[in-house]
């Protein structure tokens, strides 16, 4: 079990907020391994945005953030201030929280070496208390009745990301039907990750969506991209931008593949029915080629490229 989570009890960091179990940003930043704190974790969370509804994650009021200095666990220096450039005053940040939703959708943009144990861990706690309340009496107290009918509501949502948690790595095939856009992305996310040391896409028809799924890629993996220069949408200061941020990508032009292929550390082989920027769009797969032999060959090919 990671260090910092022998030390800190979990169940101590969770508060109350809107009828909500939520986790502030700071101990999060704290547990994921962000020693800068909490606006480097913030940074990646606003550039997934769009990942986060307002049931996921939030930013609480000054009320609420006056309520949780009452609590005993809660550290006061959670509650930023900022010296703004020009007019030299200072600008107070309230503290952004995660509800369980929100902490298990973290899993696929949060990359650092803590994050999959810490995660692991923040769930178990957040079963843990929907077992206590499950196990207990209504008449316990007030609190502990909201609580139950909360997660009775979110049975379902929970259940669907504790599913995705629990989805084996040793993926033969998945089929994705005409709308399932992010179910595709987040497999997607989840086979880039697992690269330790290299990428290989090969697909004709790249774009800035290629980009974002690359982007979930964990630090110092390099990226080798074989495309079709006539075929490709990504232009030179697309590629320049993103290895400002994501170094480091490779293009390599040729136009001698019809199929889309992922190599992650030369020992793993995907196949794609579809073009990175399509997923979702049309009925296709995504498969997992166990024949060393074609791994091989194709890995073949590429030196050729290469030499």
């Amino acid at each position: 079990m990671h260090s910092l989570v022998k030390k800190i009890e979990i169940k101590n960091i969770i508060y109350e907020i809107r009828g909500k179990k939520v986790m502030l940003d700071a101990d999060l930043a704290k547990l994921y391994g962000y020693k800068s704190g909490a606006k480097a974790f913030n940074q990646a969370v606003k550039r997934n945005i769009e990942r986060f509804p307002e049931d996921f994650s939030f930013e609480i009021t000054k009320n609420e953030y006056n309520e949780l200095m009452l609590n005993p666990n809660f550290l006061r220096s959670q509650f930023v201030t900022l010296k703004e450039k020009q007019t030299g005053k200072h600008k107070k940040y309230l503290p952004r929280v995660f509800t369980q939703e929100g902490i298990a959708m973290l899993s696929s943009v949060i990359r650092t070496k803590e994050a999959s144990e810490v995660n692991v861990e923040i769930m178990r706690e957040f079963v843990g208390l929907r077992n206590f309340v499950n196990n207990n009496s209504i008449s316990l107290a007030n609190d502990i009745s909201v609580m139950k009918n909360m997660l009775f509501n979110h049975e379902e949502k929970i259940n669907k990301l504790f599913d995705k948690f629990d989805r084996k790595e040793d993926l033969k095939s998945k089929l994705f039907f005409n709308g399932e856009i992010y179910d595709s992305y987040s497999l997607l996310v989840d086979i880039i990750g697992k690269a330790n040391n290299e990428i290989i896409i090969i697909d004709n028809y790249v774009n800035k969506v290629t980009l974002d799924i690359l982007s979930k890629k964990n630090i110092d993996v390099t990226i080798l991209l074989i495309t079709d220069k006539n075929k490709s949408k990504l232009t030179k200061t697309d590629i320049d931008k993103f290895n400002s941020e994501y170094p480091l990508i490779k293009v390599k032009y040729t136009n001698c593949f019809h199929d889309r292929f992922i190599i992650l550390d030369r020992k793993e082989l995907y196949h794609l029915g579809a073009s990175l920027k399509d997923l979702g769009k049309k009925v296709f797969e995504i498969t997992k080629i166990n024949e060393v032999v074609t791994l091989h060959s194709l890995l073949d090919k590429l030196n050729i490229m290469e030499s």
